[in-house]
């Protein structure tokens, strides 16, 4: 202990850190008596970005960004004992990050402490709640797997319908005009070196802040935020009823965070990490790709929406999120804190917190579209064997109709139910629209010979709600 003392004061005299640590840790701060382990939320979190830090270099110094070799160096790391381990730490590590973030965002929110005068700090949180996700995305594909390969084509897609920009967003995201080499180095490095730096930056401002504006005590019901006293009057609570950090509040933090990484090392080696899909192959289509689990509510919202919908919650839907988390500490800045006196904050928290379980477990289930698997129709469906209607319905399954449109239950639903198409469209109507295409629709120009044209536009015919049976031929006189 003697050598370790001598040390730290060498290293103390030449460089003055105790002088700059020493206000940081011995700050006072609110004595939290019955909600004191909420508190320990937002440095949990920090643990596990230090936690996904170092394990990400220890996977990082074997891990190849190459197309041609990112998968099979996975393989090795994972064969590995030790490889094992630490992949299984920072993919558990990713989602406990996620889970922390997440709730300390709701426990900021509930007890209001977005108010004045850490509107800032808000911001700052959710800008790092977002960069969290996007470092989770980011992740996926760097396993260079099936699922990873098409979770950025879909990614792409969607990007691609916002207006304007849209094909810019698309090409960007995927460094060109398809998945390749190129989407993976530039995910790599977005992952390891751009989004890391960001959190970096948004961290050291958090914490500045944090410092500068005081942790914000518990709410209390009846004693409102007022803008004009709040700061000599919590500066006053400070020196009433105060305590220092470090060590009367750091001990819940350090506690907590080394359950986190305890935790997180347990599911790692009882568990492992999650189980690498087929690599990556453009030409297999029978894939059906689903995102991490943070995620799967949202593939499961867009799996189930009407088709007409789909535009406007894919670019809306964030829009507007963006927006809430932006406008909430401006325009909500001041008055009660307490969730007694704002019981709507109870009813926002817990509506969202049962959408995304609801609809997580939902995208386990969720049909995958197009349905690349989707079988021939069975002949009692098709109801011919042979001639005209039985080949059309086979070109009908060979064309990839099948994946996109239901027929008695078969099929795809992202695009309309052509189970009574008969009875909705004229042949004229089906050829113009096998033709020209429509919203998410190739044309067929080309694509098909006029036998198979004939014989398509037989079955869809044949399609009825009741038989259609021929009219009798009036008797002769």
């Amino acid at each position: 202990m003697r050598i370790f003392k001598r040390v730290w004061n060498w290293f103390d005299d030449i460089t003055g850190i105790s002088a700059v640590l020493g206000p940081l840790l011995k700050h006072p701060v609110p004595r939290a008596r019955k909600s004191a382990w909420f508190y320990v939320l937002g440095s949990a979190t920090l643990i596990s970005f230090f936690l996904q830090i170092v394990t990400g270099i220890a996977l990082a110094s074997g891990y190849v960004p190459s197309s041609g070799q990112a998968y099979d160096t996975l393989l090795f790391i994972t064969g590995t004992d030790i490889g094992r381990i630490v992949r299984g730490m920072h993919a558990f590590g990713a989602s406990a990050m996620v889970i922390l973030i997440g709730l300390h965002t709701i426990r900021v929110y509930l007890m209001g402490a977005y108010k004045y005068p850490r509107q800032m700090n808000w911001l700052t949180g959710a800008g790092l709640l977002l960069l969290t996700l996007l470092m989770a995305f980011t992740g996926q594909l760097l396993r260079w797997d099936q699922t990873g390969f098409w979770s950025v084509v879909i990614a792409a897609e969607q990007a691609g319908r916002t207006p304007v920009i849209g094909q810019w967003l698309a090409r960007f995201i995927m460094a060109g005009d398809t998945v390749g080499g190129a989407t993976l180095s530039r995910f790599f490095a977005a992952h390891v070196f751009f989004i890391p730096a960001l959190i970096f930056l948004f961290v050291a401002f958090h914490l500045y802040l944090v410092v500068h504006n005081g942790i914000s005590e518990p709410p209390q019901a009846g004693r409102p935020v007022d803008p004009k006293k709040y700061r000599s009057w919590y500066q006053a609570l400070l020196a009433r009823d105060g305590q220092p950090f470090w060590p009367d509040a750091a001990w819940r933090d350090a506690a907590f965070g080394l359950l986190v990484i305890v935790v997180v090392a347990v599911l790692a080696i009882v568990i492992g990490p999650p189980e690498l899909g087929p690599p990556p192959d453009p030409t297999i289509v029978e894939a059906s790709p689903r995102p991490e689990w943070y995620l799967l509510w949202y593939y499961a919202v867009l799996s189930l929406i009407p088709k007409w919908s789909e535009d406007w919650v894919i670019i809306l839907g964030p829009a507007i999120f963006g927006a809430v988390l932006i406008l909430l500490p401006l325009a909500a800045g001041k008055g009660e804190r307490s969730p007694i006196r704002r019981p709507w904050s109870f009813v926002i928290v817990a509506f969202t917190v049962f959408m995304i379980a609801y609809y997580g477990a939902v995208g386990h289930i969720a049909p995958w579209s197009p349905r690349m698997e989707s079988p021939p129709l069975p002949a009692q469906v098709v109801g011919a064997t042979t001639g005209p209607v039985a080949e059309g319905a086979r070109v009908f399954h060979y064309k990839g109709c099948l994946y996109c449109h239901l027929i008695s239950g078969y099929g795809g639903i992202r695009g309309p139910d052509l189970t009574y198409a008969g009875d909705i469209l004229t042949p004229a109507q089906m050829t113009t629209r096998i033709y020209s295409g429509g919203t998410n629709m190739p044309s067929y120009t080309g694509n098909l010979t006029s036998e198979e044209l004939s014989a398509l536009i037989a079955f869809l015919s044949s399609r009825h709600r009741q038989p259609v049976f021929p009219l009798p031929l009036p008797r002769k006189q």
